[in-house]
């Protein structure tokens, strides 16, 4: 045992981009998740708390909730800070003031993000007509929440916090299959339907009333450059009133998919769509063998022996 202990630990000294040991400004991944979650309560009141609210308690809810989100979100992104590559704080007390601006700043986009959130939420009931009321939209569905995280982590992106960000929305990855960029920048009236397997790139643009189903890629044409890459628009652009069918691929930092474009599914697209066009593949040749004509049943077509 003792010689496999000096192994791993030479691991360590080989490897130390992979060891987080003695540092002062470690996350907690836990925590983040714990006030993400209380910034849906905020932003959704009475959906998710496990005790019922009035208006006579609301006041003193939100109070008490955004005194806990500034408290224990300033102490991560404090902690955050020292991993910016450029202009890190000087030292702790520096980082502090600058997280405190930040999360303040934050918590004023609040109403804003209600505001666009309320859309996406009205986007997905009126887009599908297997929704009951909002109240489920809001409870069940795995676009909603996917959206709800990434336009939280979104503000926290473009205001320069490192690493919060993206927990947060593979957090929301992790539940959901939908794996949007905190970097993405999204329109209004968003929805994405069923959602399983979405993926948006760091640098997608997607103007209002988008609507993209499951299975859907918006990505980079090649990433074969890595690091060299970054800041570059790798990532397609996806003007108002786009519709994306399950399975199709959009690549590319020079593709932009023109208003009211509908793409078909399993479509693989690398260059720009003229505004108002429709794209769709050819259907592949199916054949059926050993099949019962289903014209004896009074319907065209086969069917098909197990």
């Amino acid at each position: 045992m003792e010689t496999l202990v000096k192994e791993i630990l030479e691991s360590y000294r080989a490897y130390p981009e992979t060891c987080s040991i003695g540092t002062k400004n470690r996350l907690n991944k836990d925590t983040i998740i714990d006030i993400l979650e209380e910034i849906r309560c905020v932003v959704f009141p009475g959906y998710f708390e496990l005790k019922g609210l009035n208006q006579d308690s609301i006041e003193y809810h939100v109070g008490e909730l955004l005194e806990d989100i500034h408290y224990r979100l300033r102490k991560q992104v404090t902690k955050a800070l020292s991993h910016t590559e450029e202009g890190a704080p000087a030292n702790y007390e520096e980082a502090r003031e600058q997280a405190d601006r930040i999360v303040a700043e934050f918590l004023k986009k609040i109403p804003a993000l209600r505001e666009i959130l309320a859309t996406d939420v009205q986007a997905a009931y009126d887009g599908d007509p297997a929704a009951f009321n909002t109240d489920e939209v809001i409870f069940s569905y795995p676009g909603v929440f996917a959206i709800t995280v990434n336009r939280i982590a979104h503000e926290l992106h473009v205001m320069g916090v490192p690493l919060i960000p993206r927990i947060m929305t593979e957090y929301a990855h992790n539940l959901t299959g939908i794996d949007i960029h905190p970097g993405a920048r999204i329109g209004s009236y968003f929805f994405i339907d069923h959602g399983t397997g979405v993926v948006i790139g760091e640098t997608t643009e997607i103007g209002t009333h988008a609507k993209i189903y499951q299975g859907v890629t918006l990505g980079a044409l090649s990433t074969r450059g890595g690091q060299s890459l970054r800041h570059m628009k790798r990532h397609p652009t996806l003007e108002d009133n786009v519709t994306v069918y399950s399975g199709a691929s959009i690549l590319g930092g020079e593709t932009v998919i023109g208003e009211g474009a509908i793409i078909g599914s399993n479509a693989f697209i690398t260059s720009s769509v003229p505004k108002g066009t429709r794209v769709s593949i050819k259907n592949p040749e199916l054949q059926f063998k050993g099949g019962v004509q289903m014209a004896e049943l009074g319907q065209e077509g086969f069917w098909g022996n197990e």
